[in-house]
């Protein structure tokens, strides 16, 4: 099965950004892919709330959503929307939220990102995405072609229990699109996805932005494809573009078989402090 990344950079005009993720369709289409998997905040990048809080709509209001769903119809390609910035969560917060849609375009499943990012870099960068959004409650996985995906974002990554749900519930390729920081990035992003697949013997997919953008921050990039095995399959470096892979859909069946890693996890009791 082949499918197609796109890697962004997204900057502070919606209109710009649907403009690029459909041009990334319409590549991913005529690549012979038949899903598309874009980063998160695909459709909006901007640090700048007030600025930001413009272009921040409810879902039915949103034109990238609009215009993803449409394209997805036209090129009949699926798309795993990384994520989207919406009006709608508890206390009058935002939500980050991933949609997949289907080749004719409609919306098959939501997340909301459940792990949000608040810390304090050495680098001096600072980051309270509680601030402004409301954390998802559930972990989603829904039927695509290229098998059943269990859909997160970015921070996420670092909790593995979301996943160990995820494949729990029978998902075969997880999806985490990012907007990681550099410094991150370079300490643990490649780790931390093969990570993710060995331990779930899952395909991972990661879309990711990727340079400097119009609010001045700056991105990790290195959109990745990690077969169930740990082994990288895509790597696309630092540059805005669409990439390709090929999944082998019987992958986390051999993997599972060589390392049974699925059917061997317990429940683990609370544990006991010593002394």
């Amino acid at each position: 099965m082949r499918i197609a990344l796109a890697q962004m950079q997204s900057g502070i005009d919606p209109r710009a950004n649907s403009m690029a993720l459909v041009e990334a369709i319409e590549a991913a289409a005529k690549g012979g892919a038949a899903m598309l998997f874009t980063p998160e905040m695909s459709g909006l990048l901007d640090r700048n709330r007030g600025r930001a809080g413009a272009h921040i709509v409810p879902e039915d209001q949103d034109i990238v959503l609009a215009d993803v769903r449409k394209a997805a119809a036209d090129y009949g390609i699926w798309v795993s929307l990384g994520s989207l910035a919406l009006q709608g969560g508890s206390g009058g917060r935002l939500v980050n939220r991933s949609f997949l849609i289907d080749a004719t375009g409609a919306v098959r499943a939501r997340y909301d990102k459940i792990h949000l990012f608040d810390v304090d870099l050495p680098t001096g960068e600072s980051w309270r995405e509680s601030a402004a959004y409301a954390p998802g409650k559930e972990a989603v996985v829904a039927d695509a072609p290229v098998g059943r995906l269990g859909l997160s974002i970015c921070y996420d990554l670092r909790f593995p229990a979301l996943y160990a749900a995820m494949s729990a519930a029978g998902a075969t390729i997880l999806s985490i699109p990012a907007a990681f920081t550099v410094p991150t990035g370079k300490a643990h992003w490649h780790v931390l996805m093969r990570a993710r697949a060995i331990e779930n013997a899952a395909w991972v997919v990661s879309a990711a932005q990727v340079g400097t953008h119009e609010d001045g921050r700056t991105t990790y990039g290195h959109s990745l494809v990690v077969d169930p095995w740990g082994e990288i399959v895509l790597d696309m470096g630092e540059q805005v573009g669409v990439g390709f892979a090929e999944l082998g859909l019987s992958r986390c069946d051999e993997v599972r078989v060589q390392i049974p890693v699925l059917s061997h996890r317990r429940q683990i009791p609370e544990a006991l402090v010593a002394g």
